[in-house]
């Protein structure tokens, strides 16, 4: 006699609510406190911020761009030095 086990099925996961000791939510509450408060901003400033980040990616873009193409000048030197 052997016992047959179903392909595929997975353990069921039982749900539970997670359970947040006292300290920690005196801890959560006066961390809030500590912010510094929301202030809204403008589609527009939102905007030029946008911008500004993208301007800095596409800058370390370019340096990393740079350094990779000098590196592609040494070893196409070197092709050429071993075709040689």
């Amino acid at each position: 006699m052997t016992t047959q086990k179903t392909v595929g099925a997975a353990p069921k996961a039982t749900t539970s609510a997670p359970v947040v000791p006292a300290s920690a939510s005196v801890s959560a509450t006066a961390a809030t406190t500590d912010r510094k408060p929301w202030i809204k901003k403008s589609p527009v400033a939102i905007v030029l911020e946008q911008i500004v980040k993208q301007e800095k990616i596409v800058a370390g873009m370019r340096a990393d761009l740079v350094s990779e193409e000098r590196e592609l000048a040494k070893l196409q030197k070197a092709k050429t030095v071993l075709e040689a």
